[in-house]
């Protein structure tokens, strides 16, 4: 197998196994009674510990990052606002409304980043950053009103955290850059994911017995340690797929975690979308896909033209 079709298969199965997850956790926080700050720290801290044993069993050195104040301040900084911020808010999102909205509000996270780059700058974003964004948009109005103008299909809640899903993924994305190149991706976020979710345990009081009694039921634990379990060999597949191909083609290709999504959603948890909220799903994905292919297209552009 070549490492450009390697690449291709390992980006697909870690977004479609992402892409499960999320109607997983639905199932669990509506079905299992469990309290979303307990499962998402529960998650947070296998998850973080698995990859941390990985990275050592791999030689690498997992506790030199905190011996500098610099790098271990960033570190901090970006596993409470980065890490702790993205996955509480996708939960907390699923919990108010579902795995597919939340899954597709991720999607917001370009608008973020253009607006935060075009203002830092000073400058008006280009034209194909502007249409973007207005197909973007589009697309989630008929995601949330099924193109009704007095009708609003989720919460106001679920509107709110979603908006701040997509602020966060984009300081997700953004913020990690130098600190990742530094220290490596995976040790980043297997930190990132044990300091985030141990916060979060001492904030919401995780050792309460009342959960760990619900979490011990056989369908209940099975469930998690199968969300724990395909989301962390998802991570790594999607981690390690940029090896081997651009991240345009990872960006394109990760469209397949909101499909999954959606259709684990529609057969497992009897979800369904009405034809303008289908009609807002494909706006939503088609726009954030231009975005990226017209980005790095203009970004070779500008490079040759220098």
């Amino acid at each position: 197998m070549n490492k450009h079709l390697k690449g291709i298969l390992m980006v697909l199965i870690g977004s479609m196994l992402w892409g499960a997850t999320g109607p997983m956790m639905e199932w669990i926080l509506h079905e299992g009674a469990i309290n979303a700050s307990f499962m998402l720290t529960i998650r947070l801290l296998l998850a973080g510990i698995a990859l941390l044993l990985f990275i050592k069993w791999r030689g690498q050195n997992v506790t030199a990052i905190w011996k500098n104040k610099y790098w271990a301040t960033s570190l901090v900084l970006f596993s409470l606002i980065g890490m702790l911020g993205v996955q509480y808010t996708f939960v907390a999102t699923i919990n108010s409304s579902n795995a597919v909205f939340a899954t597709l509000l991720q999607f917001l996270a370009p608008i973020f980043i253009i607006l935060y780059v075009s203002f830092a700058n000073k400058m008006l974003p280009p034209i194909y950053q502007v249409l973007g964004i207005i197909g973007t948009l589009v697309g989630l109005f008929l995601l949330l009103t099924n193109g009704q103008l007095n009708e609003l299909l989720v919460s106001n809640s679920a509107l709110i955290w979603g908006v701040a899903l997509g602020f966060a993924f984009a300081f997700y994305t953004v913020y990690p850059v130098k600190i990742m190149n530094e220290w490596g991706v995976m040790q980043v976020v297997a930190w990132s994911m044990i300091v985030g979710g141990s916060v979060l345990g001492i904030i919401s009081g995780f050792w309460q017995w009342e959960q760990w009694a619900v979490l011990m039921q056989p369908q209940i634990l099975l469930m998690m340690l199968g969300v724990i379990f395909f989301g962390t060999i998802a991570f790594v597949l999607f981690l390690g797929s940029m090896t081997y191909i651009t991240p345009v083609e990872t960006s394109v290709l990760s469209s397949m975690e909101p499909l999954t999504a959606t259709a684990v959603s529609i057969v497992w948890l009897g979800r369904t979308l009405e034809l303008y909220q289908f009609v807002g799903v494909v706006f939503m994905l088609l726009f954030v896909t231009w975005l990226s292919i017209e980005g790095d297209r203009q970004s070779r552009k500008n490079a040759l033209e220098k």
